[in-house]
């Protein structure tokens, strides 16, 4: 093979016979590179490779903006908090609904409401199911297919309702109202859905709207007929706590507490604020041999952010039903009492369910 050197001639070869196309003279030799395939197939790859190269030479001198990570998906019908991270940060993620008035399809339609201000009258509502149609089948939870509670914005008048259903899918109930605005909260599971949900929407009562301030924290409750409940254990953000209220009568401990809605006590929790509704389960089930009938009613409750929140029990001993009242606050910190001690206790009146 002749090498070439830039400082000296190249060493001369046998003549090149493609070197007579180059000048428009005719050859008879013609290369395997030089059929009219092959040309294209390397114009098309030098096209490509200046298209990289060119395209590199613009991502050095103008770079590029990375774009920004995606957010982790959603589960549908979640309020957008994200999973609890190690060590159980306030703001992670718990069972909180009631905020919205339709859902996956759901919409909570309220064409009723009570009035006048103080006197019993008629709420009425539907379920309305994907497609606007009323929604007639439903699975109980808790002994009923859908609870219905009513609370006013400022945390007064807590009343747990279970209406009844007409065949074309309005539910009714009679209740009174004070003036003000009202968030009805309707907790259901529609026939084929796996798991209850909770939609809310707000109801105005025309009146005089005297708002009662919130009751300061307190462990303790009583009811105008002899009962006191005391509150024990802890609200942590982003952890599930167990909490537990013990009744008693007189200063007696009640150990006969009936069951009410499949169990010894019904505990909803609302934030202060935007009243968003915890669902809370209770530990163990009347006749599992396992679970008292009192004194003591315990809990599982998480709480997605430090704040103040109302707790409201309803309980059943000898034939009534009545619901204990606390204010308590969620602190951040593991540990801290779920709400200082109080030398009075909150007035709860007995009513019916």
């Amino acid at each position: 093979m002749t090498t070439t050197s830039p400082e000296r001639s190249p060493t001369p070869s046998a003549p090149d016979p493609r070197a007579n196309e180059a000048f428009g003279q005719p050859s008879t030799w013609r290369s395997r590179f030089d059929r009219p395939l092959v040309r294209l197939g390397g114009f098309a790859f030098a096209l490509v490779l200046a298209l990289v190269v060119g395209g590199s030479v613009g991502a050095v001198v103008t770079p590029t903006p990375v774009p920004a990570p995606a957010s982790p998906p959603r589960t549908p019908g979640s309020t957008g908090a994200q999973p609890l991270p190690a060590g159980g940060a306030p703001g992670a993620a718990a069972d909180v609904s009631g905020l919205a008035v339709s859902q996956d399809g759901y919409t909570l339609d309220v064409s009723a409401t009570p009035a006048p201000a103080g006197s019993p009258g008629e709420l009425a509502f539907r379920i309305l199911g994907p497609g606007g149609t009323p929604v007639t089948a439903f699975t109980p939870t808790h002994d009923k297919p859908l609870h219905l509670i009513v609370v006013r914005r400022d945390q007064s008048g807590f009343q747990h309702l279970h209406p009844v259903m007409d065949p074309d899918g309005t539910w009714r109930t009679t209740t009174s109202l004070a003036p003000g605005d009202h968030r009805v909260f309707a907790d259901f599971a529609p026939d084929g859905r796996s798991e209850a949900m909770t939609l809310g929407r707000d109801i105005a009562v025309a009146g005089a709207y005297n708002p009662i301030p919130l009751p300061p924290p307190s462990t303790v409750a009583t009811t105008s007929d002899g009962y006191t409940v005391t509150l024990t254990g802890a609200l942590v953000p982003g952890t599930a706590s167990p909490v537990t209220l013990s009744v008693s009568r007189d200063g007696v401990p009640v150990t006969d507490l009936q069951p009410y809605l499949a169990a010894y006590g019904h505990l909803v929790v609302l934030r202060t604020g935007d009243l968003a509704y915890l669902h809370v389960h209770p530990t163990g089930t009347p006749g599992d041999g396992r679970t008292a009938a009192g004194p003591a009613i315990e809990f599982m409750a998480e709480v997605p952010s430090a704040g103040s929140y109302r707790l409201y029990l309803d309980f059943a001993h000898q034939g009534v039903v009545r619901t204990a009242e606390f204010t308590v606050v969620a602190a951040a910190a593991s540990g801290t009492p779920a709400g200082p001690p109080s030398d009075h206790g909150e007035s709860s009146a007995p009513h019916g369910h």
